[in-house]
């Protein structure tokens, strides 16, 4: 109704001025005037004003109320807006745009699932010849040094394909997930089993307090990935000799909490806001070229669509611990 009264106000004032000339030229023009011929004048124009307005607002209500409703879903705009001629009108842009839209999102979605396809094509015929290569670096005797550092060339190799590699099935995650109960245990052990050259190579240890009986409830490709992640993290930021990453498991009320601790240079205070934006780094990422600033914002995103919660919490010069929360469902 405001709508419609806003819309309508400037034929009133328009109205109102013509009704005041009006009054005022047959004041002065006509010499046998009387005061209840013009009040009379003034009525019934005014009464076919209220007539207008109420057959307008009438045939075009839905158009109204439809402007000042949000839209709930794109398909609401579709519904129709009344028999006038301006709604009418309306509801046939509002489709031709829809059909549009619809259109160009089909089309989008498919360069989408095409960009997908490739990537996992491609992560997936660059494996064979990183394998090679690793089993050729075996064959050849190499001085330990050199032999150390082509290792750790292919590992860092494979960290990036696995991460181009999982960053590509974000989009189609609901397709890619199996929830079950999870030994918290045993995928803490497996992480840190795919990730031990890291440990021996940086030599930092791992030092694992995770009760046996333990159990979370996610998904075990998607927990192991993100739990790789943060290793690689903590191991890689782990400053000096004889360092350790502790894994801490317990029980906080109904909720189960992992705690991923290392001794490390930690993270500046003003960065920890940002440690989950996509392709941030900070002043520690920007000290280690190596870093993407994308493993903890897909760690973050994997926790939001498991329904975990991820936490960080860090002291520069002392380390960091990322804090999982599994809740119980």
């Amino acid at each position: 109704m405001r709508l419609f009264l806003r819309e309508q106000l400037p034929l009133m004032i328009f109205y109102g001025v013509q009704m005041v000339l009006v009054g005022l030229w047959y004041w002065l023009a006509i010499e046998d005037r009387s005061l209840v011929t013009l009040l009379y004048g003034a009525l019934l124009s005014l009464i076919m004003l209220l007539i207008y307005l109420s057959f307008r607002f009438y045939t075009q209500k839905k158009l109204y109320v439809r402007l000042e409703t949000p839209l709930g879903e794109m398909d609401q705009s579709l519904n129709e807006l009344g028999e006038a001629p301006m709604a009418d009108a309306l509801s046939d842009l509002l489709r031709n745009q829809f059909q549009l839209y619809k259109n160009e999102l089909h089309g989008t979605q498919q360069k989408l699932d095409n960009h997908t396809a490739f990537i996992n094509r491609w992560v997936h015929q660059m494996k064979t010849p990183v394998s090679v290569i690793q089993l050729t670096l075996q064959d050849l005797d190499l001085e330990d040094e050199i032999s150390d550092g082509m290792q750790e060339e292919i590992d860092r190799l494979k960290k990036g394909l696995e991460m181009a590699l999982y960053t590509s099935r974000l989009d189609k995650f609901e397709q890619d997930f199996k929830v079950e109960g999870i030994p918290l245990l045993d995928t803490v052990e497996k992480a840190v089993a795919g990730n031990r050259q890291w440990f021996i190579r940086k030599e930092v240890y791992p030092d694992i307090h995770v009760p046996s009986d333990l159990t979370v409830i996610s998904d075990a490709k998607w927990l192991a990935f993100i739990l790789g992640q943060v290793i690689v993290n903590a191991v890689n930021y782990s400053a000096g000799t004889g360092k350790k990453v502790a894994f801490i498991g317990f029980k906080h009320g109904a909720n189960t909490v992992l705690e991923i601790s290392d001794e490390g240079i930690g993270i500046a205070k003003e960065d920890l806001g940002r440690v989950f934006d996509p392709y941030f780094t900070g002043n520690q990422g920007r000290q280690y070229h190596e870093s993407t600033g994308m493993g903890l914002f897909l760690v973050h995103e994997v926790c939001m669509k498991l329904g975990h919660k991820v936490e960080i919490e860090s002291v520069p010069g002392e380390g960091t611990t990322v804090r999982f929360t599994f809740y119980k469902y």
